[in-house]
């Protein structure tokens, strides 16, 4: 009976299109964050997160639409970084501060900036529409078509950094091109999710696989699979409950955390 009542969400045709939306965002996430954990760069979804919320507002200000406003916000971190050849996680909580600082502002001196900033840190799941699921495939497009092709160059530049110095290969192009395509991922995600949530399911999937996978490539698979789970148990305890989406999802998120935690030690 129980089990019924947690199914009954899925079946409710108003919430099909928030579902499906999320449910990508679930699988192509931790995909994301488990290259930004192989380059020691994690700290890279949340500072981009914030960014993507601080354009957010601003877009909503200046009367853009939000996930325009949240991409331009985000993919401008992504391309400073490269500019400024900067690397590892210390530029990315210069990008979590500037966010933060940036929509408490925009949120303090706009009209219903408290009510949008709440809202993107809390998710606005259960209102996403076309617009979001448009954003998401073509998003999931761009990663499936790209990170292919990104994928070995971000491996040796990771296990031999040397190798791109010695045959003077342009790194910074797949650099910048990953940089751009966390940036996109964690726009629409963080309009779509919520801040928090963003960058939950970018990190801790991408964690727990890089604790038990076998390979490289179960990593990605337990990673991608992991967060698609916790996303589908989260939407129907949130639903069933009447809770809100997001802090739903982290405490998923961190319940599966520990469980592998205790289960490995």
């Amino acid at each position: 009976m129980m089990f019924n009542a947690l199914l009954a969400p899925f079946n409710d045709p108003l919430f099909h299109l928030p579902l499906v939306t999320g449910l990508l965002l679930a699988g192509v996430l931790p995909v994301i964050g488990t290259v930004l954990m192989l380059r020691d760069e994690w700290l890279a979804a949340l500072g981009l997160a914030h960014l993507a919320a601080a354009g957010a507002l601003l877009g909503h200000a200046v009367g853009l639409p939000g996930l325009i406003g949240a991409t331009l916000g985000a993919l401008g971190g992504g391309v400073y970084k490269t500019a400024a050849q900067a690397r590892g996680n210390v530029a990315y909580g210069m990008m979590i501060l500037c966010g933060w600082s940036a929509t408490l502002l925009i949120a303090a001196n706009s009209a219903l900036g408290e009510q949008l900033a709440h809202a993107l840190a809390e998710g606005q799941l259960y209102f996403a529409g076309a617009g979001e699921l448009t954003a998401t495939l073509l998003l999931l497009i761009v990663v499936f078509w790209t990170l292919p092709h990104l994928m070995p160059h971000l491996l040796r530049s990771r296990f031999f950094p040397r190798c791109e110095h010695a045959n003077a290969l342009p790194a910074w192009q797949w650099h910048f091109g990953f940089d751009l395509l966390a940036a996109a991922s964690l726009a629409v995600a963080t309009v779509t999710l919520g801040l928090m949530s963003a960058f939950a399911l970018a990190l801790i999937p991408a964690w727990i696989a890089f604790q038990h996978a076998p390979s490289w490539r179960w990593t990605l698979i337990g990673a991608a699979g992991g967060g698609v789970l916790s996303y589908l148990i989260a939407f129907a305890t949130a639903l069933h409950f009447d809770q809100p989406f997001g802090p739903v999802l982290v405490a998923v998120l961190i319940a599966a955390a520990l469980l592998f935690k205790f289960h490995r030690d």
